[in-house]
């Protein structure tokens, strides 16, 4: 009998790294863009994290911890040191604390596709690690990016020393790594950087080791297009994405890409996108909603780098769709705390209306309308939403609106 409740009560301690995932109620935020560093970052959020908490958002992903030669965190040099752009380790621990006290977990983003080195080794190149706190040699690098390691198991990061996962000596400081950030820095969900650059069976391996209780991977390809704008058919893309999460066990989620890409051009008067031939949803939500990360922007495809933006007039419509809809919703941190308070308060209502009437991961979604003015959706049987500036209202007295916007209306049951 004791070995039963042991058993029982490991699976419910912070070990579980199914237990997120199964029940499928996280909203994320992203607190940080592009210029972060410039603005004592971890005191920022400090000062936030009540706000943060109070909004719904079950965790907070934040920008790379460790020491890097470029200020943003996406050229990490000295993984173990904590002294960064953002702020002190004694600032970023202080953060944590106070996230932990307000339950509301904090994710790290895990940059371990490529790593600046300290001296020059092999070919005259920056990669070797000696004097930093995992002093690897050129046997850590691939061969594609100048080392004298194995060809790499992904796509390459030009430019940069890409690391080799195939070597155990990596994978094994690598985990020593996560479980610090996981056990003793304070950090409970991963965010993996640039996950198409090695193999997702590493991305099981160090979950496996390090126990995060969430993790998402950043696949992030090309949508597929023709000569006249983005395909109706994503398929192929959301397909990709399915795959690696596939790879990792299904144990963890990855980011919504294909909805992104298919969402921003619905909104501009084409919603005919938002259903697929077979009626769902067309991103990797209407085939996997419980691993789908669903967001409109991030530090990459909005901020100051602009890559790939959301159209800025129609964020509103977005957040209705992602924030009422199944899959794992992430709030942009500009949206939220730069674009003014209407914006930051009409997320915050509609947060809470999925909270209340418990929308989730999984959530069924009957599709009613996709017109090029017009979309509309019930959502597990309570929730029923529109999109666009087309005029419809569901039909039955026991609907009441709950809230609306610019072009969105929501209506409960």
């Amino acid at each position: 009998m004791g070995y039963y409740n042991n058993v029982f009560d490991e699976c419910n301690d912070h070990t579980d790294i199914g237990r997120v995932l199964r029940d499928g109620r996280e909203v994320i935020l992203q607190a940080y863009n592009w210029e972060s560093h410039k603005h004592d970052w971890w005191r920022n959020l400090d000062g936030k994290v009540p706000d943060i908490a109070k909004s719904g958002f079950t965790s907070a992903w934040l920008p790379p911890p460790s020491q890097s030669l470029a200020p943003e965190g996406y050229l990490p040099q000295d993984l173990y040191s904590l002294n960064s752009a953002y702020g002190s380790e004694h600032l970023l621990k202080s953060l944590l604390r106070k996230m932990k006290q307000y339950k509301v977990r904090a994710m790290a983003d895990i940059v371990i596709n490529h790593r600046i080195g300290t001296t020059r080794g092999h070919g005259g190149m920056y990669n070797r690690y000696d004097g930093s706190s995992l002093p690897w040699d050129e046997h850590a690098v691939t061969s594609c990016t100048g080392g004298l390691g194995n060809r790499s198991t992904g796509a390459s990061f030009n430019g940069v020393p890409n690391v080799d996962h195939t070597q155990h000596f990596v994978r094994k400081d690598i985990i020593g790594w996560l479980r610090w950030l996981r056990n003793t820095v304070g950090f409970q969900d991963f965010r993996f950087d640039f996950a198409r650059g090695y193999s997702a069976n590493y991305v099981k391996e160090y979950i496996g080791a390090a126990k995060p209780l969430f993790s998402v991977g950043e696949c992030w390809d090309s949508c597929k297009y023709n000569g006249h704008g983005l395909d109706y058919n994503q398929d192929s893309h959301r397909q990709r994405i399915i795959n690696w999460i596939d790879s990792t066990g299904q144990i963890s989620a990855a980011f919504d890409f294909t909805t992104k890409g298919i969402l921003q051009e619905a909104v501009k008067g084409q919603y005919w996108r938002l259903c697929d031939a077979q009626g769902k949803p067309p991103g990797v939500m209407g085939w996997w909603p419980s691993r789908a990360v669903t967001f409109l922007d991030n530090h990459d495809t909005g901020s100051t780098q602009a890559h790939w933006p959301f159209p800025s007039y129609h964020i509103m419509e977005g957040y209705a769709y992602i924030l009422t809809h199944p899959g794992i919703p992430s709030v942009f941190y500009d949206h939220f705390y730069n674009w003014g308070s209407s914006i930051h308060d009409q997320i915050v209502k509609l947060i809470d209306i999925r909270r209340r009437h418990d929308i989730h991961s999984r959530s069924t979604v009957r599709i009613l309308k996709a017109e090029s003015n017009l979309y509309a959706a019930i959502v597990g049987e309570k929730l029923c939403m529109k999109l666009g500036d087309g005029s419809w209202c569901p039909s039955g007295r026991d609907w009441t609106l709950a809230t609306s916007g610019h072009r969105y209306a929501v209506w409960l049951k």
